[in-house]
């Protein structure tokens, strides 16, 4: 089955969908329900899944650096945590280079007690630096994403995109982005495709779910996927739009309709 890929005039925008949600299905008959989908990539794969969704016809999107418990907690936000951080990329990124993996993801992390938000967005300045040169030698691009700390994630620090965006514009490398996960935005922040129009440069990565809920994208939530990813397609996106929600019904017939509904 070809690849599903959503047209705006001459550009394009392939679908991805993250293996989480899924996790009770056996990643490679997963796989093979992605391609009946139309999805073309698997989006948060640990290194040695790659090769999975390789020999299924499909490329990992975005890779995990480790597998932590506390991987999301552990960000960049906090200095003590940066020589473990940046071990774990220094690992992983010439091996997402040869696997012709993209992205490879990373957080800000939970903002420690006595630390403020303007420590935190120096300590991932600083930290990010150091890691950039790398990045650029290996074509990878280190993704970092902002969370909600409303519903989902309490205490994680990077809550806005004017965070995410405060970090990435000073560390000034093609190869440090944002991760925008729409989900998570539309719970802090609203105004999508407002925020897409404005700060696209820093987004090389997206992730759709419904809200409220963080389930399939259908009549029952509130966003608009077509008008946003008719959004991001008009800024000349060519990476991936990985959808991310936890399926309430038949996950292939979700992820499906997620497609079709994506398809503008």
């Amino acid at each position: 089955m070809p690849v599903a890929v959503l047209r705006h005039g001459t550009r394009s925008i392939r679908q991805s969908v993250c293996r989480w949600p899924y996790e009770s299905i056996p990643l490679p008959e997963f796989a093979r329900m992605c391609r009946r989908a139309g999805v073309g990539a698997i989006d948060l794969l640990h290194a040695d899944e790659w090769s999975v969704a390789a020999d299924a016809g499909l490329v990992c999107s975005t890779g995990y650096p480790a597998r932590r418990r506390d991987f999301i907690a552990r960000g960049f936000n906090d200095p003590a945590n940066h020589p473990l951080l940046l071990r774990e990329l220094e690992t992983t990124l010439p091996l997402a280079r040869k696997a012709g993996v993209r992205n490879v993801i990373a957080m800000f992390g939970n903002r420690a007690p006595g630390r403020t938000e303007q420590q935190g967005i120096d300590a991932c300045i600083e930290g990010l630096r150091r890691i950039a040169p790398l990045a650029e030698e290996s074509g990878v691009t280190v993704i970092l994403e902002m969370l909600n700390s409303k519903v989902d994630h309490a205490g994680y620090d990077a809550d806005s995109t004017r965070y995410g965006v405060a970090v990435v514009s000073q560390v000034d490398s093609p190869r440090v982005r944002l991760l925008y996960d729409i989900y998570h935005m539309q719970v802090m922040e609203g105004d999508v495709i407002r925020t897409i129009r404005k700060h696209h440069e820093w987004f090389a990565h997206y992730h759709t779910a419904g809200n409220p809920g963080r389930n399939e994208l259908d009549a029952r939530q509130e966003l608009q996927y077509p008008a946003i990813v008719r959004a991001i397609a008009d800024t000349g996106f060519d990476g991936w739009v990985a959808h991310e929600f936890i399926p309430t019904r038949d996950p292939e017939a979700g992820l499906r309709e997620a497609v079709r509904l994506c398809d503008v």
